[in-house]
């Protein structure tokens, strides 16, 4: 009988960090501009020059470390990590190896391992016969990137799951976001995501194999490539097969796994130290500005919104995660004290967010403001308008930006507060609709949707849902 086997995970990820200049010389950071247009002999490792630290950089990494609730070391130093590829015109890379400027630390559940400093590479360009180069194959290089400043984070292999993987490396997304010290931007490439997988039997400390996926520009890819990669070792070690050490990429596209190379060691790298960087000592005046700086990070939010707010889980969560939502949603509940957080948050993530993605809208460039759906969301609250009519005027707030109680006005939305017309519109919808009625009495509750719906049909939708479902209930006898 075969051994149940269980998925280890950890996570490498790269941020390139927002600064104005690249992180050992004075070339300006750009995407998506001419390449090679931003190089220096510096960047380009000319003979006789000499790195600079970007300052900046620094101290944008000691504000992730202090994020992730990381020790922060006393004094770091940089080291050269050799390799032979046209994408460092240095035969190396300067980055940290023993001695990183930040080491343990947690993100939720997930405990960091370490997050050091480095230099991005140079950006490759492959072509063949129907790329720029005609009738050759190539490869081209754009320096532009290169010297770049990351930081690089390391997790312990305390994840199981592609569907965890991609749930923490939201919020670890979400979290450097909220520190402003990257766009995070995954389709560009400000932050690339690693994940080395193994598997071992359930119960065992030890771990498997390790093979390593890359190039995946979404956290959904990352779960989808994660699934498959411990699918294949798990059927692999059944059949009793071996799993080899190697880097793999996942396509999308097709689903498939394709191996790259295989892994290499920290000793294969022959890392060095830096003769060319005095160490990094941070001073006791910088710790502090970091964790001064820090604002309200996502896991910390998440858990003011549901506690203190009664906000829902799945919404606070969602509001967490985006600091532009969270300020939208902040703003509704401060128009209008009356109107509960947790149903504005539902009017937020739900309805709005719903028929902005209809009309094909972003929050920022939204006509609708908090003031206007809090005035909106009243409405519905003091039982001016129903539900169902909101959602008619939501649809002409987001299409142009109209007050709702202009819109109501107009349309003749306001909710029927005569209970004796709407007492007789529901009489009216059981005697013409007696087979649902019949099976209402006979002990179908399910069957009352059908005459919720006549009502609201007659009603144009002004009917309170509860009103009507209580009046019939009341008229059928139950």
């Amino acid at each position: 009988m075969s051994q149940e086997l269980e998925a280890v995970i950890g996570l490498e990820i790269h941020v390139q960090l927002a600064t104005e200049t690249k992180m050992f010389c004075g070339c300006r950071l750009s995407f998506g501009d001419e390449p090679n247009t931003h190089t220096c002999p510096v960047c380009l490792a000319h003979p006789g020059t000499l790195p600079v630290p970007n300052r900046k950089a620094i101290e944008y990494a000691l504000l992730i470390a202090a994020a992730l609730e990381c020790e922060v070391a006393p004094r770091s130093i940089f080291h050269r990590k050799n390799y032979f590829y046209p994408d460092s015109p240095k035969a190396y890379q300067i980055s940290q190896y023993d001695i990183p400027i930040a080491g343990a630390g947690k993100l939720g559940d997930v405990r960091i391992h370490r997050a050091h400093l480095e230099e991005d590479a140079a950006k490759m360009i492959h072509v063949g016969e129907s790329g720029r180069i005609q009738g050759s194959n190539a490869s081209l290089v754009d320096f532009n990137r290169g010297g770049t400043p990351l930081v690089e984070i390391v997790t312990e292999p305390d994840l199981t799951s592609g569907a965890q993987v991609r749930e923490w490396g939201q919020l670890l997304r979400a979290t450097i976001k909220q520190l402003g010290v990257s766009d995070v931007n995954m389709e560009e490439g400000s932050l690339r995501c690693d994940a080395n997988v193994s598997v071992r039997p359930v119960g065992s400390k030890e771990l498997g194999t390790k093979t390593e996926m890359k190039n995946m520009n979404s956290f959904r890819f990352i779960e989808r490539g994660i699934e498959a990669e411990v699918t294949r070792q798990k059927e692999l070690i059944a059949s009793g097969g071996k799993v080899v050490q190697e880097t793999l990429h996942f396509d999308p596209s097709t689903g498939e796994l394709h191996s790259l190379r295989s892994k290499e060691e920290a000793h294969d790298y022959r890392y060095l130290p830096e003769p060319d960087l005095v160490a990094i000592a941070p001073s006791a005046e910088m710790l502090v500005a970091a964790r001064d700086a820090l604002p309200e990070l996502p896991a910390a939010r998440a858990a003011r919104y549901r506690d203190e707010l009664g906000v829902q889980e799945s919404a606070a969560l969602l509001l967490s995660f985006e600091t532009d939502w969270a300020a939208f949603f902040e703003g509704v509940i401060s128009e209008d004290d009356s109107i509960e957080p947790r149903v504005a948050a539902n009017w937020v993530t739900g309805e709005f967010s719903a028929e902005l993605r209809k009309q094909d809208q972003a929050l920022e460039s939204s006509k609708v403001t908090p003031a206007s759906l809090a005035n909106l969301v009243g409405l519905v609250s003091s039982k001016r308008v129903s539900h169902s009519s909101a959602k008619t005027v939501l649809e002409s707030m987001v299409a142009d930006g109209a007050d709702p109680l202009v819109i109501v006005e107009e349309q003749g939305l306001e909710q029927i507060s005569d209970s004796g017309e709407l007492e007789t519109i529901v009489k009216a919808a059981i005697e013409n609709n007696p087979k649902p009625a019949e099976q209402v009495r006979s002990g179908n509750e399910k069957a009352i949707g059908a005459l919720v719906g006549a009502v609201m049909k007659e009603t144009k939708g002004r009917a309170d849902g509860g009103e009507v479902t209580r009046l019939l209930r009341e008229h059928l006898g139950l």
